[in-house]
């Protein structure tokens, strides 16, 4: 797990021991990418249900990317915030960690063009065009913040050295 906060501690293989907070995972590159990408896309999902979406196919598509990617991204947050990922070693984190942010990334490259296709300037309600218009935008942002996060991730994974259930494994041992 080199590369990924709290690598470099002491794993502890008793469950009953407490979450304890990672202070140093928020100053970490994947742990500011990660908030970065909760707070853009809690933007581009309340900026989508505070118009007409339903009304729109091309929204639910956007909608359902950006909500369903947000609920994924708090979950590893907190994972790697309360260092659970610690207690769960089977785990190839650094690689399920890679393959979440592809795969995000991918979504939300559909997301937003998908989005930004949708977005029409004579809106018969200004304001719908006003928020549909600014969550392409985040869209946008929060796809390049899962890019760099994927290769963050991808560095991270690479540097174990080996396979990455193997290396964690005997790590543990």
């Amino acid at each position: 797990m080199a590369g990924l906060p709290g690598a470099a501690r002491a794993r502890s293989g008793s469950p009953a021991t407490p979450p304890t907070l990672d202070g140093n995972f928020l100053c970490s590159p994947l742990g500011g990418l990660m908030g970065a990408q909760a707070v853009l896309g809690l933007l581009v999902w309340s900026l989508i249900a505070a118009t007409t979406y339903h009304l729109h196919a091309a929204y639910g598509w956007v909608m359902f990317v950006s909500l369903f990617s947000w609920i994924l991204t708090l979950l590893f947050f907190v994972t790697y915030l309360l260092q659970l990922q610690l207690k769960f070693y089977v785990i190839p984190w650094p690689l399920v960690l890679m393959i979440y942010n592809a795969v995000a990334t991918v979504l939300y490259i559909t997301a937003f063009v998908t989005c930004a296709a949708a977005v029409h300037p004579t809106s018969w309600r200004q304001w719908d065009y006003n928020r549909r218009a600014a969550a392409s935008f985040f869209a946008c942002l929060t796809m390049i913040i899962y890019g760099v996060s994927t290769f963050f991730s991808f560095r991270a994974w690479k540097g174990l050295g080996s396979n990455a259930a193997t290396s964690q494994v005997s790590d543990h041992v």
